[in-house]
Formats: C-alpha cells, structure tokens, sequence
C-alpha cells in the first residue's frame, strides 16, 4: 500500500490598476479546477523553494518575470480522501514582459470586486477576502467533500 503525500504548490494573484490576473481553466480535461478560475502557479520541482516555484510557473504559465511579490499566506486544500494541498499563496504588483497564451486555460484581467461573481472554489472566497482586510500572513484550512462543496474552513492571522 502507497503512503498518500501531500502536494506542494504554489498560487499567486498579480494585481494591475484594480485587477486580478486571473486563470480560466478551460483545456484540460481532467482538471480538479476544470471551469473555474483561479490565480497563476503550480507544483513545486524537487529542491524549489516557494520562491523559486513561484517564479517558474509564473513565467511558464504567463512569459511574465515578476519584479515585486509577497507571500501572504498557506492554503491547506483538502478535496475528498485523496487530495491535500499546501499552497503557498502569494500576491504580484510588479513583473515585465509581454503575456503569452496559457496551455492550461485564458489569461484574463478581472476587475477586483467582480471576482466573486466569476466560478470560484468557495473558500476562495475566504482568502480574498483576507488579501484585502489584512497586511498580515494568515494560514487557511479549507475542508471540500468529493462534489466540490465547502464542508469546513479554519482560518489563522498573525
């Protein structure tokens, strides 16, 4: 029998005049995010550090180098019994480059107050709400049942 292990990821929101970079996944078919939209990232290499993760999937989702960044908090996303995720969960206001297409989904500016209006994951919800109340790190924990509804949220500010 395998030991499950957790993944290792990483999950940033770049902002420009009021919006969001979002990601509308709409290209893979077998996508545990499969319609929504989410922020930019992935899973860590071997020997990454969060910042190096970052980085990476910023550029090979985006073509986007980020200049200015911050870590803001740690997602623990747990869907069904087989999925639990760290997500290193960070904001972007400055980068340079010229945006390419996305083979994952559509890169599109969001109007920050429209996000919650968009198919989001439900806790997500929660953590934009923190990025926009608080300076400070916060840790969430977000509890989701097999068919996608948010059973239990736990959330920790310093």
């Amino acid at each position: 029998m395998s030991e499950k292990k957790p993944e290792l990821t990483t999950l940033c929101y770049i902002e420009n005049d009021g919006k969001y970079l979002m990601l509308h996944r709409i290209k893979k078919d077998k996508d545990i995010n499969k319609d929504k939209y989410i922020g930019v990232g992935g899973h860590f290499e071997y020997g990454e550090s969060p910042d190096e993760c970052l980085l990476r999937e910023v550029m090979e989702e985006t073509g986007l180098t980020l200049t200015s960044y911050r870590a803001r908090g740690i997602i623990t996303f747990i869907y069904g019994r087989d999925v639990t995720e760290y997500m290193h969960l960070y904001t972007a206001d400055g980068y340079t480059g010229e945006m390419r297409d996305c083979d994952e989904g559509e890169l599109i500016w969001i109007d920050k107050d429209k996000v919650y209006d968009l198919p989001i994951w439900e806790g997500d919800k929660v953590f934009f709400r923190l990025l926009e109340q608080t300076e400070g790190f916060f840790s969430v924990k977000l509890v989701y049942s097999e068919d996608d509804e948010l059973i239990e949220t736990t959330v920790h500010q310093s």
